[in-house]
């Protein structure tokens, strides 16, 4: 029997697309059932440690990126690098300051394949204001139909993790700031989520910013983000019981 060769994530990956094919053809009546839903083997991913920026770092990274405003933009939303970069013109909603998220570019074998977001569902994501006039620079010029990031026809591509110009901006951040942490162009998506919490976003809001199933997911992924809203409860909840002590002797007096 052949074996996958990889790591864990190559396997799950496989398995995923492997469940997918077998989901299209129990559809077409080709097979009865799909029997790689009925496995469980997927071994658990070594959950890596995420990295978080804050205001500072994030803008000291666009500060040395050449794609400066693609930084900020992934930071402030949470996109996907892929869901980003195949945004057109006419996907930005300039009144509301709203994107909205309708197809993801995916780099396979050296090409770049367009398709639906990873969860097949378009969304809207707002924004920051400070982000207006940058976007609107990006888009000057172009057609609705051409790309917002980049020369409007090619795709940008992820940089290369060793010498692409993203790790050349990290290491001159971490030149100025040697606490900077090396960080990946995924962990901006991390950092959005974070920024988000820091300022008050509800979970819920959280979750269609970055386009997950659920809530649930959401506090499964960043629940370390959340342990501040706990420590908010128990305080909220030790100032009711304090406050109804209060009302109960009173009103006994």
């Amino acid at each position: 029997m052949s074996t996958i060769a990889g790591g864990s994530t190559t396997i799950r990956r496989a398995h995923g697309v492997l469940a997918g094919i077998l989901d299209t053809a129990v559809q077409d009546r080709r097979l009865v059932r799909n029997v790689a839903r009925d496995i469980s083997f997927p071994p658990k991913v070594r959950t890596a440690r995420r990295h978080y920026l804050d205001h500072a770092q994030v803008q000291a990274l666009a500060d040395h990126a050449r794609h400066s405003t693609l930084v900020l933009f992934l930071a402030y939303t949470g996109l996907r690098w892929g869901e980003a970069t195949a945004l057109r013109v006419r996907h930005v909603d300039t009144l509301r300051r709203r994107v909205k998220v309708e197809e993801n570019a995916v780099l396979v074998s050296a090409e770049v394949h367009v398709g639906s977001p990873k969860t097949h569902r378009s969304r809207s994501v707002p924004y920051p204001e400070f982000l207006a006039l940058p976007l609107a620079h990006l888009a000057e010029g172009k057609t609705r139909d051409e790309l917002l990031f980049g020369d409007g026809t090619t795709h940008v591509r992820i940089p290369a993790s060793r010498n692409g110009w993203f790790t050349a901006a990290v290491l001159a951040a971490q030149t100025a700031d040697p606490d900077f942490p090396r960080i990946t162009p995924h962990d901006l998506r991390h950092t959005a989520a974070s920024l988000a919490v820091q300022a008050g976003a509800h979970v819920k809001s959280v979750q269609r910013m970055l386009g997950h199933a659920s809530a649930a997911m959401t506090l499964d992924v960043y629940a370390d983000l959340f342990d501040d809203d706990l420590d908010a409860v128990a305080a909220a909840l030790d100032q009711a019981k304090r406050s109804a002590n209060v009302v109960s002797m009173l009103s006994r007096d």
